[in-house]
């Protein structure tokens, strides 16, 4: 398993246009091979966000970010004015991982 985190500092009072903007985009992950997951976070502090998603290999999140769909998603409406700054990508393998047993 493979995970790809970008970091977002959101400037103040733009948080519910960050929201928006995530809310009413089209991904294009659902078609991808290797994707697993997806979420974003908003943390504890003002402005704190983490787009998370979960892959099946490296190698299927690398693909991703070479595709028509990758260019696509992201080519969509900018956040001018939203971001405080750039997105802070971090990657992670997984070393162990663990379910949540099946509930009846």
């Amino acid at each position: 398993m493979f995970v790809a985190m970008n970091r977002f500092a959101i400037n103040p009072g733009r948080e519910a246009d960050f929201e928006a903007a995530w809310r009413t985009r089209e991904s294009y992950l659902e078609s991808v091979p290797g994707f697993l997951r997806f979420a974003l976070l908003k943390g504890d502090e003002p402005g704190e966000y983490i787009s998370h998603s979960t892959w099946e290999s490296r190698a299927a999140f690398e693909a991703w970010t070479r595709s028509e769909a990758f260019r696509a998603a992201h080519g969509q409406a900018p956040l001018h004015g939203v971001l405080a700054g750039p997105p802070r990508l971090s990657v992670y393998e997984a070393v162990l991982t663990q379910e949540a047993p099946a509930r009846a």
